[in-house]
């Protein structure tokens, strides 16, 4: 992993939040209000304007897109401290992508109008933020050369690091990514089909690599996935 590479990954993990002031928080906050969302329901959908952004307190959203022969594809996963929705914000277009909560989310809905005052008003905070949408391009970048050089194995291997290091737990001598995600949306995240990811989850397990549960994974060998992953 390059230097540059290592930057964005930390800004992707630290979230929106984790890099604003208690004051800044709590402004933000005053802006908006509390809403839940249950899981599968929801949070925005592809192609409308919903007129508002939306900070994830708890819990896991998937980020996707139809593509033109109407299956999903997976762009992103967003946890705690996240920012979703801050594009159509900014320039007021439709949503380039549906979020759904894949477990229950709890999070703070604040109108477009006022997050973009905010950010006015806030210089520090809109530098931030253009430091994690440009973090978040940067891994588009990667991800669609990834689905060039790539076979399906070192996708999923490179899946499973951004989910290890994101979201994983300590579980003894490895990490668990306990993430109700099925080989059907990974598959879609990695763009391949799901006969693929199960055969290429199978080689890992018959590696040592990992081991599968139900809806979840525990990375036993962290750096054999980055070497794959390259």
């Amino acid at each position: 992993m390059t230097d540059v590479e290592a930057s964005d990954a930390a800004v992707r993990r630290s979230g929106f939040v984790a890099a604003l002031t208690p004051d800044e928080v709590e402004a933000l906050r005053a802006l908006g209000r509390s809403v839940s969302f249950p899981r599968e329901s929801t949070i925005f959908s592809e192609g409308d304007v919903s007129g508002r952004v939306v900070i994830i307190s708890e819990g896991r959203v998937k980020v996707a897109s139809a593509t033109a022969d109407g299956h999903e594809a997976v762009l992103a996963v967003r946890g705690p401290g996240d920012l979703i929705g801050e594009l159509a914000a900014i320039d007021d277009r439709p949503h380039s992508a549906t979020c759904t909560a894949i477990e229950p989310v709890r999070s703070i809905v604040i109108p477009s109008d006022a997050f973009r005052d905010f950010l006015g008003t806030h210089p520090r905070v809109a530098l931030h933020l253009l430091r994690v949408v440009t973090a978040r391009l940067r891994d588009a970048d990667r991800k669609r050369i990834e689905f060039g050089t790539q076979d399906t194995v070192g996708r999923v291997a490179a899946r499973l690091i951004e989910l290890a290091e994101g979201y994983g737990t300590t579980d003894g001598d490895g990490v668990l990514i306990d993430l109700p995600f099925s080989q059907q949306e990974l598959a879609g995240w990695i763009g391949a089909s799901r006969e693929s990811v199960v055969k290429a989850l199978a080689q890992m397990r018959t590696r040592g690599w990992i081991e599968t549960g139900r809806r979840t994974i525990t990375v036993c060998d962290l750096p054999a996935l980055r070497a794959r992953a390259m």
